[in-house]
């Protein structure tokens, strides 16, 4: 059973920080957007650093922490689209906490769910002080990286959406999660060193980012040894979490699902499949974050906004969809999965079979099915048994091979 006062301090601290965002932050200058930030611009030689490597960096504050710590926004390079290279942004949080374990501080690499098609969106501008809907995600998640910190932990957050704010990207999202961690680790004054151990977790949006780097590193960054991934809310199967939203509340989900699967391939038929109405909604939308399109788009179908009926049933869909879906190797460090079996969002049957897929000769996962209920509900519910199994990997404490749903 999940500890309930638990609970309880992590949604109370999540209305806390939400209150405080509104109610003291315009005392505070409201940051430079990334947009017209010169320290998110990429040098003209990016091209002759290695991935990870730490482009430039400046000490920040972070507003309505209950703890002491030191933070700073770190630009690294990283490799996007086609291979190219391209430098995005990381906050790298160090706790006054002492880490009491032995051995050197360990490495959370926290994703936040960025959702968005903008990078006024992003974590780095949110942790910097950036308000309204551009700090709502990371302000929900905030709690969850604070537990970690009050542990010893440092924590990493990467803009893994990078400067082009590329949702559902699954490989230049999982490379950016990889290069954050490598920049973090070789920072000097954030005390870590390459032997810090590694964690990766992740909800929904965060968990599709944390996942893609656990399948991607043994390829792209063979050298981090993470030693444990912790994901929920997994987002599997697109073209179902686009079809069970379309035309409900949610239905700006399914409407930011299909542009951004556009934006990741231009030269997909894709595009060709919007009408007048679908072309205009993918110029406004550029810049939106997710809650922008959840307000805006509530209650409509994406019928409206094709040149066809059944748009997401279209070849065109299930080919562009069909690149960013998790699951074609299974990562080689140990897994804890969770999802709940009455998420309103992504349905449970996903999970499943992603589970499935992860679990191999070789595999170790443990999945478990929640009954917490909700979306949303769930990240919070089941956040404890995450925490523990990543407390539990930074410790050494053995994990037995192999596949285990609960």
């Amino acid at each position: 059973m999940p500890d309930i006062r638990r609970i309880g301090v992590l949604l109370g601290g999540t209305a806390l920080l939400i209150a405080l965002g509104v109610s003291v932050s315009p005392a505070r200058p409201q940051p430079v957007a990334p947009d017209d930030d010169p320290f998110y611009s990429a040098p003209s030689d990016i091209a002759e650093h290695a991935p990870g490597s730490v482009l430039n960096h400046r000490e920040i504050s972070i507003f309505g922490l209950p703890i002491r710590v030191s933070t700073w926004h770190l630009q690294y390079r990283t490799t996007g689209p086609e291979g190219r290279p391209i430098a995005t942004v990381a906050t790298v949080i160090v706790s006054a906490t002492p880490w009491p374990g032995p051995g050197a501080r360990p490495l959370l690499s926290y994703q936040v769910a960025e959702d968005s098609l903008g990078t006024r969106c992003a974590p780095s501008f949110a942790l910097h002080g950036g308000r309204d809907s551009a700090v709502s995600s990371t302000a929900i998640e905030t709690p969850f990286i604070v537990d970690a910190l009050r542990r010893g932990w440092a924590v990493v957050v990467p803009d893994y959406q990078g400067p082009e704010s590329r949702f559902l990207d699954g490989v230049s999202s999982g490379r950016a999660v990889l290069d954050g961690i490598r920049a973090a680790r070789t920072f000097a004054p954030a005390g870590l060193s390459t032997a810090s151990p590694i964690g990766a977790w992740g909800y929904s949006g965060g968990a599709f980012a944390t996942l893609w780097a656990a399948q991607l590193r043994r390829a792209y960054a063979p050298e981090l040894p993470i030693a444990g991934v912790t994901a929920g809310g997994i987002p599997t199967d697109l073209a179902t979490m686009a079809r069970n939203a379309d035309g409900g509340a949610q239905a700006g989900l399914s409407m930011l699902i299909v542009l951004a699967l556009i934006r990741n391939a231009p030269g997909s038929e894709l595009a060709g499949l919007l009408n007048d109405r679908g072309r205009a909604a993918l110029s406004e939308a550029a810049g939106s974050c997710g809650l922008d399109l959840l307000t805006r788009y509530s209650d409509t179908h994406l019928d409206e906004y094709s040149k066809t009926p059944e748009l997401l049933s279209q070849s065109a869909f299930a080919a562009a969809a069909r690149q960013q879906e998790l699951g074609d190797d299974a990562p080689d460090m140990p897994l804890y999965l969770y999802h709940s079996t009455t998420d309103e969002t992504i349905p449970i049957a996903g999970f499943d079979t992603l589970t499935q897929r992860y679990c191999g000769p070789k595999s170790t996962v443990l999945a478990h099915r929640s009954p917490a209920g909700g979306h949303k509900a769930t990240a919070i519910v089941e956040a404890p048994g995450g925490m523990a199994f990543m407390a539990d990997r930074f410790a050494g404490a053995p994990l037995t091979p192999g596949c285990s749903v609960s």
